[in-house]
């Protein structure tokens, strides 16, 4: 029988029927009413909205409430509307009462001290709060400070609210470099998730692009499809008429020190966009001199300084001879007064971090400037241009002429390596008059001769050592593409495997080998980097140790481009090595850089105690050889750490620390070396160091 093989533990089937349930209508009504009456309960913790049934579309009773909670622990209040009386509560009206501005708590949890902060002075400037009637603002933290972050919180707090319980704005733009516009796309992705869709315009026909353009600036309404434009400087230029039809919320411009010229295109046709609201970013915002200040300024806060010809009689003129060597006490105490009354202006819509707050997050960095010594054939060719070309020697207040310029490339070309101007020896150009048979019997350009530059052969040093004793990876810098040349050359002597980014790749390639050099699991181990493509931005946390090769006139370029490696997101001790050929004109450009980062520092970080290391009339020698120096910016310091060429430390009693360079903390020669890589290369060519460690007070370094 079959239930034999049943289971003592298996219950016997119940019967079921298919038949409806006989249900009287009162008891039916009664069922339902039991299923309807159980609450709904909200998934949302702390939720203090009304919990009752409301029909779509009708308007919600009662007080109006913020979007994110402010009493929430570490939220991020922007704006606090003020306490009102029991009386004031009866009185007023209830559509009208202001609610707190609440950054959303996705961002905030992720903001550091210093951002928080950054965020609020943001939010108060383009919303009109600091300055009545102006709604624009300079961030000008230092790089790696996370000015793009702050920027994206300001962006998504404008979009979807205001103290008047509805969003500030509708759209915003972002305008930045072209090898920034992916990177911006993938930051709004990164913190924002998918909460919104920016729309990244970094390709296509003129004809798609302006369609693009035309749809974004068609957009209205609360809940805009893409309401963050991301665009490219060059493409904006070139289509400026389609997005001058309408207007925009919030414009941020990346790297804003390009808008420093207020008569180039660039800065007229965003000057002309219908757009109160305007955020510059520039981690540099003075290059030169105060009048590109004053144009940044004027972008984005149009009169608060006046006209170009004012600001420059009641501003520029007299700060520039207070700053001068040779002013006299009457002239620097006005300078000092001047300079004053703008830092009072201006700090009322520009803020200003610098990068000191990074020691609490980044691993230690060593900025050394190394001074090398040419080669033998370097000297003779640097020597006989001088002897031939015989370029101008009195420069007017920095102005350069044409011939000038000329000659001043070729010196640092030659300072770079000879093989740069071979082909001019060979024409026989001016300057250049019988210098082929100073060159070696059999030479060729086809290969790179280390051994014939002095800073080429400090470069092979480096690398050598660093393939050879660590797995670090290395940035190389240059102002110019024929130097790269040279760099790959001398990486597919020695087998080194490498990728560069120059101004002839595309901006979808550039974030690619970005990203791909960035992994752990690359096997590149040298960057090369255009200084002028790809210096300003760019996160090359893969690499830990950068050579700036040639310094360039504009210091805000060297430091733009020194800054890629020292970021957020990097792990190891970083190393940055500045080569300059020692007693040529690249010190004299490095000495012309520290006079105008002495002018920065007064008037941005408001440093008082900069000294005034060179006179314009110093700075007027350019087209001389000092072959007798170990280094000729190290003699125009008056260096009091040093006694007969040694570093001294302690200082000497009495010495007065701050008189080296305001960025360098100490000198070095070789028994002074901490770093080993350095130290290999030292026998080579190098004839000075100047050290600054990033950490010193911090960490307690002596």
């Amino acid at each position: 029988s079959w239930e034999c093989y049943r289971s003592p533990f298996r219950k016997p089937l119940a019967q079921l029927t298919n038949g409806p349930r006989c249900m009287d209508s009162s008891q039916h009504e009664a069922f339902i009413r039991s299923i309807l009456s159980k609450p709904f309960r909200i998934p949302i913790p702390n939720y203090k909205g009304p919990t009752g049934l409301r029909a779509l579309g009708i308007k919600r009773a009662g007080l109006r409430s913020p979007l994110h909670d402010p009493f929430e622990e570490g939220a991020l209040v922007l704006y606090e509307p003020p306490p009102l009386s029991a009386h004031e509560q009866l009185k007023i009206d209830k559509d009208k009462v202001p609610v707190h501005v609440v950054v959303d708590p996705v961002l905030s949890r992720v903001l550091r001290p210093h951002q928080r902060e950054g965020v609020k002075f943001l939010w108060e400037c383009v919303t009109s709060r600091r300055i009545p009637g102006s709604h624009g603002c300079i961030m000008a933290d230092e790089m790696g400070l996370g000015k793009t972050l702050q920027c994206i919180t300001l962006m998504w707090t404008l979009l979807r609210q205001s103290p008047d319980c509805k969003p500030e704005i509708e759209k915003a733009m972002v305008v930045s470099p072209s090898s920034l516009v992916r990177n911006w796309y993938n930051e709004v992705e990164k913190w924002l998730g998918g909460r919104i869709q920016p729309l990244a315009i970094d390709g296509g026909s003129k004809e798609e692009i302006d369609h693009k353009l035309v749809g974004f600036m068609n957009q209205r309404g609360m809940r805009v499809p893409s309401p963050i434009l991301i665009i490219s400087y060059e493409t904006f230029r070139l289509h400026a008429e389609a997005l001058q039809k309408g207007s925009v919320g919030l414009v941020i411009c990346d790297e804003g020190h390009r808008l420093k010229n207020s008569e180039n295109q660039t800065y007229q046709a965003l000057n002309s966009l219908n757009t109160p609201r305007r955020v510059l970013i520039s981690g540099t915002p003075i290059q030169n001199d105060l009048l590109e200040y004053f144009s940044l300024v004027h972008f984005v806060n149009s009169g608060i300084l006046g006209t170009a010809q004012e600001f420059k009689r009641h501003f520029e003129l007299p700060i520039l001879k207070g700053r001068d060597a040779d002013a006299s006490d009457a002239e620097r105490q006005k300078g000092e007064e001047r300079l004053k009354e703008l830092i009072s202006i201006v700090n009322r819509c520009l803020i200003r971090r610098t990068s000191d707050i990074l020691s609490k997050y980044l691993p230690v960095k060593i900025e050394q400037v190394v001074c090398c010594r040419l080669t033998p054939l370097q000297a003779e060719l640097y020597k006989n241009f001088l002897k031939q070309a015989k370029p101008v020697e009195e420069l007017k207040e920095g102005k350069i002429s044409v011939s000038s310029l000329s000659s001043i490339t070729s010196l640092k070309k030659l300072c770079n390596h000879p093989a740069l101007i071979y082909d001019k020896c060979v024409e026989e150009e001016e300057g250049f008059m019988g210098a082929l048979d100073l060159f070696p019997a059999g030479y060729s350009t086809k290969s790179v001769e280390p051994q014939l530059s002095g800073k080429m052969l400090v470069l092979d040093y480096i690398l050598a050592v660093t393939k050879s004793t660590s797995n670090d990876k290395v940035v190389l810098v240059s102002n110019y593409t024929q130097t790269l040349d040279l760099f790959e050359k001398l990486c597919r002597s020695r087998r080194y495997l490498y990728v560069r980014l120059d101004g002839t790749m595309s901006i979808k390639k550039r974030a690619k080998i970005v990203e791909r050099f960035n992994s752990p699991s690359s096997p590149e181990f040298i960057f090369m980097l255009s200084s002028k493509a790809g210096g300003c931005g760019l996160n090359l946390i893969g690499a830990n140790r950068l050579v700036m090769f040639d310094p360039d006139w504009n210091p805000a370029n060297d430091e733009q481009a020194m800054a890629r490696v020292w970021r957020d997101g990097q792990k190891k001790m970083c190393y940055i090595y500045r080569l300059l050929s020692t007693g040529t004109i690249e010190e004299k450009i490095f000495q012309r850089q520290t006079h105008k980062k002495a002018l920065s520092s007064c008037v941005v970080d408001e440093e008082q105690d900069v000294e005034r290391h060179f006179s314009l009339g110093e700075l007027k020698e350019l087209f001389t050889l000092n072959e007798t120096t170990t280094s000729d910016t190290h003699d125009k310091i008056k260096c009091r750490r040093c006694v007969n060429g040694h570093q001294v430390r302690p200082p000497p009693e009495g010495s007065d620390c701050t008189s080296d360079l305001s960025q360098w903390k100490h000198c070095a020669d070789k028994r002074g070396l901490q770093d080993s890589v350095l130290k290999a290369a030292w026998d080579a060519a190098v004839t000075f160091t100047f050290h600054h460690h990033s950490h010193e007070e911090q960490r307690g370094i002596p």
